[in-house]
């Protein structure tokens, strides 16, 4: 179920269909997401799930697998 809505959120944000991300999808490199658009889907998850992500495990978040299982063993 998280998987599902963070492809949601994901396909939302970057205009795709979710059915073309996986959980080896690379958030920066596969869908070219920058600065801003990290921060802006961090905001987004957060609000989501009503967790906060220290900036410090952000930088381990690489892929829509990496962030499910954060999200997964931090609620």
């Amino acid at each position: 179920m998280v998987f599902e809505k963070v492809k949601e959120l994901l396909a939302n944000q970057f205009d795709m269909d979710p059915n073309d991300l996986s959980m080896e999808t690379n958030i920066a490199v596969d869908l070219g997401a920058d600065s801003l658009d990290v921060v802006e889907l961090l905001t987004e998850i957060e609000d989501e799930f009503q967790i906060e992500i220290p900036d410090e495990e952000i930088e381990n978040i690489k892929t829509i697998g990496d962030l499910t299982e954060y999200i997964q063993n931090n609620t």
